[in-house]
């Protein structure tokens, strides 16, 4: 069995668990998960860092021991990883004995060669970054400097006796290796700042500080503290037993994948590969690296106050519907944009209106109709081997995108899976094949790939949806989680259905938020609304919210017999199916309808034209002679998309 060894950074113990953190190690949990899915002995490391001047400070300001604050700080973490289902294989902490003995051994090697030396450094320090500043950087009128990485106002000059890594002299070595393997740093772009940032020339690295205490005392000079940068990254050897390099540290490393957002990119594919080489370790396989969670639009930070607490959402929401929004709404190396209106309709289009009540209506019916178990042999058509056929290449689709660690674009293909057998139930109207017992076989066919579907898909989603994929397992009594489709045999019986994904009301979740809560939440409070002026003919918001528009497929279309103007439609609203009546056929045939996305008012009276009941109205625009134009929606529009 091929291994897997993959890890996340280690995290700061300053300061609470926010959604970057979870975004990273929910990332990494899914990789986890997905390689066991295809057969590999995957190790999964995370942890915490909790040494340096910033837990210093952080502390003195609690009135705490650096110690007390870093024991408080890791429960937050190890207990928001447990509720969002996140299963690691191994915990390091920076204050593990194995890890600071693992430290002083890769720095005494270092040194030993010749790539330590003790010097002098004067100038300026990010205590946030931990990192010294450039001297390129221009200073302020006030003697002060930004550091170019978190643009945060540096302290005044400092000069003190340090020990430095010769980083200079790595320089040919590194752009060597990059060129070897060019696919080290994903995505592309990210290893052309990297191979840039090299290029331009490296400068020495101070390694030590000697006015910090709260760290790794350097080996024979305790007046010494190992700088946070080298004590860090080492955590991803020591936590696999490098102070003895017995069996697991030769099994595992090197590391497969380091995952980790860009804003640390630079120590870790060019520090890091860097002081392998000086300890004369092998090098990382991969880094892989994401970009930043924005709200609304904007760079999350403390400063500016909003940065979102995952466990906010946890009140409210199921960690499944976290891992699948965060999985979902961004790819690898962009950013990605965080709204609650947006997380809302993600998990009610998605994971209500589509897989769930998919998994609802197929359960309800088996329930209703076969009393929840198959007997005897069913009826198929090439429909059912279509549904079959189609599945399975959806699987190598998915594949190969999970492999490139696409999570958002397998998901998409799902999806667009899923609604595939949500049209296949309306088209095959079980309800009606019901009413017959000569149709009985022709039924059992129908569920019975339902059944069949489900299940194959439920295993692709298993590592984003963890529970969720359990709980349908469980429902159809079915424990195989091996990938393929899955040949169910003719006789078989299921459970109770229940409901996965429980639809959210937007306007019920912000009026529930406590109010300590509010300012974290709400996209729009209270205090930014205005008041509505009302001259004659405008309307205001609570009228335009009355009118219900969303996204629904024409699954057919035919002409209503004596109307030459009228077409019949029989649509997917994501929630129902139903009838409505168009005076569009003079402009649009049937063919050109059928699949195609549009525009529904939902919520419109119910009104018989041709004795056919209309449930709803097209959106269309007309011209002066009032032709319509039914809008072009983008393909990726998911079907039950609120309009607002």
């Amino acid at each position: 069995m091929e291994k897997f060894y993959l890890t996340t950074p280690i995290y700061y113990v300053n300061d609470v668990p926010h959604i970057g953190h979870a975004y990273t190690t929910i990332l990494a949990d899914v990789i986890t998960r997905y390689k066991r899915l295809r057969g590999y002995r995957v190790l999964f490391l995370t942890g915490t860092d909790e040494h340096g001047q910033k837990i210093e400070r952080s502390a003195a300001k609690q009135g705490l021991t650096p110690q007390q604050l870093a024991d408080s700080m890791v429960e937050h973490f190890k207990k928001l990883w447990e509720t969002l289902h996140i299963k690691y294989d191994a915990f390091i902490r920076t204050t593990d004995d194995i890890h600071v003995k693992g430290v002083q051994k890769i720095f005494s090697t270092v040194m030993k060669k010749g790539d330590i030396y003790l010097g002098e450094y004067a100038g300026h320090y990010c205590i946030s970054c931990e990192n010294f500043i450039p001297d390129s950087v221009e200073e302020s009128a006030d003697g002060k400097r930004t550091c170019p990485d978190c643009g945060r106002p540096t302290d005044n000059r400092v000069s003190e006796t340090c020990y430095f890594f010769r980083l200079s002299a790595f320089g040919d070595r590194l752009l060597k290796f990059y060129e070897e393997n060019p696919d080290f740093v994903t995505p592309r772009s990210r290893m052309n700042e990297v191979v840039s940032f090299v290029k331009m020339g490296l400068r020495d690295l101070s390694v030590t500080r000697s006015t910090v205490k709260w760290g790794i005392p350097v080996p024979g000079d305790p007046q010494q503290t190992i700088y946070v940068w080298f004590d860090a990254l080492a955590n991803y050897i020591t936590a696999i037993d490098y102070l003895d390099e017995g069996a697991r540290f030769a099994a595992y490393w090197p590391a497969d994948l380091h995952i980790m957002a860009k804003d640390i990119l630079k120590y870790h594919a060019v520090y890091w590969p860097a002081f392998l080489m000086a300890a004369g370790l092998p090098l990382p396989k991969k880094e892989l690296i994401h970009g930043w969670w924005l709200k609304d639009e904007k760079k999350m930070s403390k400063s500016s106050g909003n940065v979102l607490d995952p466990n906010i959402l946890l009140k409210h929401f199921s960690a499944d519907a976290i891992r699948y929004f965060l999985m979902r709404e961004a790819s690898i190396g962009a950013d990605g944009n965080f709204s609650h209106e947006g997380f809302i309709s993600r998990v009610n289009t998605d994971l209500t209106n589509d897989w769930a009540n998919l998994v609802s209506r197929t359960t309800g019916m088996i329930e209703k109709y076969v009393a929840n178990s198959f007997q005897g042999v069913a009826a198929y058509t090439e429909k059912e081997k279509e549904i079959e056929e189609r599945y399975g290449k959806l699987e190598k689709a998915v594949l190969e995108n999970f492999d490139q660690y696409q999570f958002n674009r397998g998901l998409e293909s799902i999806f667009e899976y899923i609604n595939y057998l949500n049209r296949y139930i309306v088209e095959a109207q079980p309800w009606n094949l019901a009413k017959e017992e000569a149709n009985r076989p022709r039924l059992a066919g129908v569920l019975k790939t339902l059944c069949r579907a489900i299940l194959s898909v439920n295993t692709l989603l298993s590592p984003i949806l963890t529970e969720t994929a359990a709980t349908v397992r469980t429902v159809f009594r079915f424990s195989d989680q091996d990938l393929g489709w899955k040949n169910l045999p003719e006789t078989f019986a299921i459970g109770q259905g229940t409901q996965l994904f429980p639809r959210v009301d937007s306007k019920a979740f912000f009026s529930e938020i406590p109010p300590g809560d509010a300012a974290r939440v709400a996209d729009v409070t209270p205090e930014e609304t205005v008041s509505q002026v009302n001259p004659a003919g405008l309307i205001t918001i609570e009228d335009f919210k009355k009118v219900q528009m969303v996204v629904a497929r024409v699954l057919a279309a035919e002409k209503v017999e004596k109307a030459d103007k009228l077409l019949k439609l029989q649509i997917d609203t994501g929630t129902d199916t139903r009838t409505l009546v168009a005076g569009i056929a003079q402009y649009y045939k049937t063919e050109d309808l059928v699949g195609r996305k549009i525009i529904i008012v939902k919520n419109l009276t119910p009104a018989k034209l041709r004795g056919i009941l209309s449930q709803g109205m097209i959106l269309a625009a007309s011209d002066a002679n009032n032709r319509p134009f039914i809008p072009i929606l983008p393909e990726e529009t998911p079907i039950g998309a609120i309009l607002k």
